[in-house]
């Protein structure tokens, strides 16, 4: 009989506690938070399916290194959800279980799924109902904390947004360079909608949007709408170049236009092509998205980043009080 080879033994070891088949006699704590106690197998339980990631994944002369540092997150992430349900407590924070059930129903809906299916998915993914109503319940518990201890301090100044716009959503085009946003409609080859446009097809769509254009729409707008060019997917924004860096029919398209007008439609070999002149020329900060359109997006993005900053530092400041030892 072939010896047992050290990858052999740790995922033996490894199935055996994950399955629980033997709970009850190799069960023990492995760590203390305040006067609650975390055992072996509450951390198998809750590291089942990332255990076994890291053991598909690990070459065996890493595996048990590799293990032992799973665990240890694992441990970190069930004292801190100890210590969650801890503050709760204190501050007769609850969760019912109609709560878990309206939350369970949310997701399903919101999965266009039904009961029946969400069921087998979980079990694909190695999961319980049970244990998914755990936690969902621990979710819910967290978020009503949070509501409770954060969310109330955390403040998104005007200035914060505006500091965040003017470095995230404007540019400074230097003087001699021109700003332009492109929409190319083309033929021959196929777009994004998986169709080859004939040429009479790519010049009807290509005067279509550039009435729009000329007529005041969102040149971004149309460019995500109607533009076959890669630069679509950011609206037509080619950037800032210099005089002599543009190809002979973008410059003899934008050379005569003021900021802010849009040009006559030009064709090359394969597409028309039109172009709006954002900056030419004189030097100066440009917008590539209007600060209206965007100021509400960027406050929600510095309230998530705020919050969950404020959280880290609200668990945080938890621990530090805590008694937690992990033996």
């Amino acid at each position: 009989m072939m010896p047992r080879t050290p990858l052999v033994a740790v995922l033996s070891l490894f199935m055996l506690l994950s399955s629980g088949a033997l709970a009850n006699v190799v069960d023990r704590s492995v760590a203390i938070v305040n006067e609650d106690t975390i055992t072996l197998s509450e951390v198998n339980e809750l590291g089942k399916l990332f255990f076994k990631k890291i053991a598909d994944e690990t070459p065996p002369n890493r595996l048990a290194e590799a293990l032992q540092q799973a665990q240890r997150t694992v441990i970190d992430k069930l004292i801190d959800k100890k210590l969650l349900v801890q503050e709760a407590k204190k501050l007769g924070v609850q969760v019912s279980d109609q709560d878990v059930e309206n939350a369970l129903q949310r997701v399903v809906a919101n999965n266009k799924t039904t009961m029946e299916a969400f069921r087998k998915e979980l079990s694909a993914m190695g999961m319980s109902e049970k244990q998914y109503r755990e936690e969902l319940r621990e979710q819910i518990l967290s978020s009503k904390l949070i509501n409770h201890e954060v969310r109330t301090k955390v403040v998104i100044s005007e200035n914060a947004v505006l500091d965040y716009y003017d470095t995230h959503f404007t540019t400074k085009a230097e003087a001699g360079e021109y700003y332009i946003l492109q929409i190319g409609c083309t033929w021959g080859a196929e777009n994004g909608s998986g169709t080859a446009p004939s040429q009479a097809e790519a010049k009807e769509k290509a005067k279509k949007a550039h009435a729009l254009a000329v007529g005041g729409k969102d040149f971004k707008e149309l460019a995500k709408q109607y533009s076959d060019l890669p630069s679509a997917a950011d609206g037509g924004d080619l950037g800032s170049f210099q005089h002599d860096e543009m190809a002979d029919y973008m410059r003899d398209a934008v050379a005569r236009l003021k900021p802010g007008e849009v040009s006559s439609i030009v064709e090359t070999e394969n597409g028309y092509h039109f172009f709006k002149l954002v900056s030419g020329g004189e030097g100066k900060i440009v917008a590539r998205e209007s600060y209206e359109s965007v100021k509400d997006q960027i406050r929600e993005k510095l309230y998530q980043q705020a919050m969950e900053q404020r959280f880290k530092d609200w668990l945080t400041s938890i621990r530090e009080k805590a008694y937690i030892k992990i033996l």
